[in-house]
């Protein structure tokens, strides 16, 4: 599925130079043989049911991903609908109206410690999936939301490598690193700061005051779009590959309003 230019989650690049590594950033990495959005596997996963995952309209157990909140279905599925995606539709659509609106999703979508999805993300993911530009989602184009976000419940999984339900400075190095996507130390600093929910707390080691900054799921996932738009858009205007581009004042600002 095309998700509008913003992508899915990237596939790992273990191998390839990426973005910002020495002697240019080099070009995207290509994907698996599964296609552009399969998330690198699990590493054991945790707070996982049998079937993978809490899913939607489950109470997700501590530390884990985020999703939608529980909520009452409503009604029956049309012909052909998969029963379980139409209930998880239906819980979402709370006037029953068959559409999803902004407001409906942003009071639906929950991280996995039950705070809110930032309103930035809820555009974001409303910008990628109302395809007909209608102001509201439906039934196909909520399908396509719900794998979209179970695709980054898995990436985020992974990274979160000790279960906290956040993502630290380390992770995000780790996860961004297998990206294709080399930020330097400072970048990386600036990635936390920006998409962070609450300022950095200082931590005490060595006696000096670390920021310990880290991001939840939403803004996790709206962290690595906007990494990919960027980059993405330098490389197209990095037409000799060499790490430098000279652009004109409204390329420059379309390229930073363009962002999720």
């Amino acid at each position: 599925m095309s998700y509008g230019g913003y992508g899915g989650p990237p596939p790992p690049a273990h191998s390839h130079p990426g973005y910002g590594a020495p002697g240019g950033y080099g070009g995207a990495p290509p994907p698996p043989a599964g296609g552009y959005g399969n998330p690198p596997p699990p590493g054991g996963g945790y707070g996982a049911h049998a079937s993978g995952g809490y899913g939607y309209g489950q109470q997700p157990p501590p530390g884990a991903a985020g999703g939608f909140a529980t909520g009452r279905p409503m009604g029956g599925p049309p012909p052909g609908a998969d029963p379980q995606l139409w209930t998880w539709f239906s819980t979402v659509d709370t006037d029953g109206s068959g559409h999803i609106t902004a407001q409906e999703l942003e009071r639906a979508l929950m991280n996995g410690d039950w705070t809110p999805f930032d309103l930035d993300t809820v555009k974001m993911l409303m910008s990628i999936f109302d395809t007909d530009r209608s102001g509201t989602i439906g039934f196909n184009e909520f399908a396509g939301l719900w794998k979209y976000i179970k695709d980054w419940q898995g990436v985020f999984r992974h990274f979160d490598r000790d279960r906290s339900g956040s993502i630290d400075g380390g992770e995000l190095r780790e996860a961004l690193s297998q990206f294709g996507f080399q930020l330097s130390p400072q970048l990386l600093d600036l990635v936390q700061r920006k998409y962070a929910p609450d300022p950095p707390k200082a931590t005490a080691t060595g006696g000096r005051g670390v920021p310990a900054a880290e991001i939840s799921f939403d803004r996790f996932v709206r962290a690595c779009v906007a990494i990919k738009q960027l980059s993405e858009a330098f490389q197209k205007l990095d037409s000799d590959r060499d790490g430098w581009i000279q652009i004109n004042y409204d390329q420059f600002m379309h390229t930073v309003l363009t962002l999720p």
